[in-house]
C-alpha cells in the first residue's frame, strides 16, 4: 500500500492506500461518518486502517471537504498533487454504500 496525503477543506491526514481513487473514497468517509455513522460505536477502538492524523490539535471537530480532494505520495501542498473532485467520490462512495446496504439486507 502507499502513504497519501490528503487534503481537502479542514481535513489533512495521511493514509495508507491501494490509490488516489481510494484515498479520496477513505476522505469522503470520513466526513460522510459524521452524518450518517456505517460502524458500530464499539469498533471504535479498533484501529480497522492506518491514519495517521496530522496536527490532531489542529483539526476542528467536523470535517468539511472543499470542492476537490488533493492526494499526493509525496507530501502536502504540492503543486504535483492528484486532484479528485468531490462530487465524484462522493458519488462513488453513495454507490457503494447502496450496495453494502442491498447485500446486509439480503443476509
Amino acid at each position: 500500500m502507499a502513504k497519501f496525503y490528503v487534503q481537502s477543506g479542514t481535513l489533512k491526514a495521511i493514509v495508507d492506500s491501494a490509490d488516489a481513487q481510494r484515498a479520496a473514497l477513505w476522505a469522503v468517509h470520513q466526513a460522510m461518518q459524521q452524518i450518517a455513522p456505517i460502524e458500530d460505536p464499539s469498533d471504535c477502538d479498533r484501529d480497522c486502517s492506518r491514519i495517521d492524523c496530522v496536527a490532531p490539535s489542529a483539526q476542528p471537530n467536523f470535517i468539511s471537504l472543499g470542492d476537490t480532494i488533493m492526494l499526493s505520495e509525496v507530501g502536502f501542498d504540492r503543486d504535483d498533487h492528484v486532484s479528485v473532485d468531490t462530487f465524484e467520490a462522493f458519488r462513488e462512495w453513495h454507490a457503494l454504500w447502496h450496495a453494502l446496504e442491498k447485500l446486509e439486507s439480503l443476509m
